[in-house]
């Protein structure tokens, strides 16, 4: 038995008993303040964003000021033609939160093969940093951009994979720990636009991007704060004495088929990720937006689906651990496949007013925005934070942090086909559109069923190989 062997059956051994943060190790608390900081970061910068270029920094006037901005120009109009300043605007948004569900990839590589976790997420918080204060000049936008990419890529991945460390590999605790995980997410999204989008649009945009710079500072000083209780780095002279354990047959069976689940996950988050894209606009035509006499802006339904989604997840976290005390809890596929049942009927609902649209015209009611968010939500708290778990236990031991970067590859090309869905908006009816993504989700929660009868056995623990 080697010292690496008996190092993680330690740590297996310590995280059992270690039940001082809400029944979790007292790691994972200080994990998701810093993950709570970091995601209020990367929200507040995103809400300002888009806003940020469109109206202010790539008008006419402005956007000569910044360094490299030809060259980009030059590469985006080339495959999509001439743009104006909103669809430039998008195009780079677009870019950057899309590549920044791919850095995560190298950042688990690096950290898995180099570094370690703790040094990559330091790097990734401290670029991070930069990259927001950097947004304070306009010169800088593209290396600003450039670091908040490869700190999100150092810091994304890795600080998931040291959720994951925290537990033996039999831990049924893991799903509901990523569950709590994801809640501080949720706090992240309700307080990051309302913080730094007021400072931001109402102060001045560099108010808003410091904001969200000190925001990441904060983050990185509780990760150190907290290091005492995180899962211990392996020795890396001793991981380069030892050679690197074989994947073998199972880990390359695994890895392989972590990989092909990927489209049914991509389908699992359609109705989700809709409600930040064709449901705006859906809404902003269709929905009667006063209340009161007061006409809400479309943008604060977001903040009601952040809501309702904090409320959804700690009501998962409750329903789950009181049906462990009674019954064998499921395994984390057969749960992602319920919830993918349950957050079909939140765009399968939305068939009800769609008809009554097209059958006589009239404005629907906000209310369908409460009901839409509390079904997918319900659903959802049960799809992305457990397929985390999935994961970050059934990777090989020394790929979790490259498997996690691979995970969230379904949310780049999810959302891509999320956006592609939405153009279809323009050419089907209310009912149809709504019908279809019903229809996907489903057929995601039927086929990770069928993965799970016909390949359950390969995803088990190696310790209970039977569970199946």
């Amino acid at each position: 038995m080697t010292s690496a062997t008996l190092t993680a059956g330690a740590a297996d051994s310590r995280a059992r008993h270690d039940r001082a943060f809400l029944g979790h190790p007292a790691g994972l608390g200080w994990l998701s303040f810093c993950e709570l900081w970091e995601r209020f970061s990367y929200y507040g910068m995103q809400a300002l964003l888009v806003l940020y270029l469109s109206n202010y920094l790539f008008l006419p006037h402005n956007i000569g000021q910044v360094a490299g901005m030809d060259a980009l120009r030059q590469a985006i109009e080339g495959v999509t033609g001439p743009r104006s300043t909103q669809q430039l605007a998008s195009a780079v948004f677009g870019l950057y939160v899309g590549f920044v569900y791919l850095t995560p990839i190298f950042g688990g590589l690096i950290a898995d093969r180099w570094l370690g976790r703790t040094k990559t997420v330091v790097i990734g918080a401290l670029l991070m940093a930069t990259g927001h204060f950097l947004m304070a000049f306009e010169t800088a936008l593209l290396p600003a951009l450039g670091c908040l990419l490869l700190g999100v890529g150092a810091f994304k991945g890795n600080i998931a994979a040291q959720v994951g460390d925290l537990y033996a590999p039999d831990d049924k605790r893991r799903a509901s720990a990523f569950q709590i995980f994801m809640l501080a997410v949720q706090i992240a999204v309700i307080a990051a636009p309302i913080v730094c989008g007021t400072l931001g649009e109402r102060v001045g945009w560099h108010w808003g991007f410091g904001s969200a710079g000190v925001g990441m500072l904060i983050g990185l000083c509780v990760y150190l704060a907290g290091r005492r209780w995180l899962p211990p780095e392996p020795q890396r002279s001793a991981a380069k004495a030892e050679a690197r354990p074989p994947i073998g047959r199972r880990g390359a069976l695994q890895v392989t088929l972590l990989v092909a689940i990927l489209p049914l996950l991509m389908l699992s988050i359609v109705g989700n990720q809709q409600f930040n894209n064709a449901y705006p606009l859906w809404s902003q035509q269709h929905m009667d937006m006063v209340v009161a006499g007061f006409e809400v802006p479309v943008t604060w339904l977001q903040s009601v689906d952040a809501t309702v989604s904090f409320l959804t997840m700690l009501g998962s976290i409750a329903f789950w651990r009181w049906w462990a005390t009674r019954r064998r809890e499921p395994d984390e596929i057969t749960k992602i496949s319920l919830g993918c049942f349950i957050a079909a009927g939140a765009p399968a609902l939305l068939l009800i007013p769609a008809f009554a649209i097209e059958a006589d015209g009239a404005k629907i009611s906000i209310l369908w925005t409460f009901a839409y968010t509390l079904v997918n939500d319900i659903g959802f708290a049960n799809i992305l934070p457990v397929g985390l778990a999935l994961y970050s236990r059934a990777a090989p031991r020394g790929l979790q942090g490259v498997m996690i970067g691979i995970y969230y590859l379904h949310l780049f090309f999810g959302n891509m086909f999320v956006g592609w869905l939405a153009g279809l908006l323009e050419v089907m009816t209310g009912s149809r559109f709504w019908a279809l993504h019903a229809v996907l989700v489903v057929a995601a929660g039927a086929g990770l069923l069928v993965v799970k009868l016909v390949f359950g056995r390969l995803l088990a623990p190696d310790e209970e190989p039977s569970r199946g």
